[in-house]
């Protein structure tokens, strides 16, 4: 059960609809296999899995624009073999986990049962905040003048005079 309300953000937001969706989605994370999410860097994280038991054919790791998918199915194991005691859990996995935005997956690594999936946010560059020019002036719009220098600069863009 929510115990806040986040309708005030609809009214004063703009394109955060799946945040919010997000939120509200109130579906259980299944608990196995264990996992750790931490932070390396400014724009590096990394997601650990215990994965004991499972080589690296039996996982897949699929991104589908935000969202990861950890997949671990074992091979069919060996018919004469007679367990005793079965305490190392061997069950097929699905995890999942959503992606901020530009996020991408760097590398991927197992080793002693430890799958490590390296993280990076990778902003284009024309998303980035960029500082805006202001103009002194006369008060009026000089956008004639910018979109004049635009095409003098770019020589593709020039046309024939004829």
């Amino acid at each position: 059960m929510r115990t806040f309300d986040i309708s005030p953000l609809y009214r004063s937001t703009v394109g955060f609809d799946r945040l919010f969706d997000l939120l509200d989605n109130n579906t259980a994370r299944p608990d196995w296999p264990p996992y750790d999410i931490e932070k390396k860097a400014q724009n590096e994280y990394r997601i650990s899995m215990a994965v004991a038991g499972f080589g690296s054919d039996d996982i897949e790791l699929t991104q589908h624009g935000t969202t990861l998918i950890v997949v671990g199915q074992k091979k069919a194991s060996d018919e004469g073999r007679q367990v005793l005691h079965q305490g190392i859990a061997s069950r097929n996995f699905k995890q999942t986990f959503n992606l901020a935005d530009h996020v991408k997956v760097a590398a991927a690594n197992l080793e002693n049962g430890l799958l490590s999936i390296d993280l990076v946010r990778e902003v284009p560059e024309q998303l980035k905040p960029r500082r805006i020019e202001i103009a002194a002036g006369s008060g009026t719009s000089n956008v004639q003048d910018i979109r004049s220098r635009q095409i003098d600069q770019d020589p593709g863009r020039q046309t024939k005079a004829a």
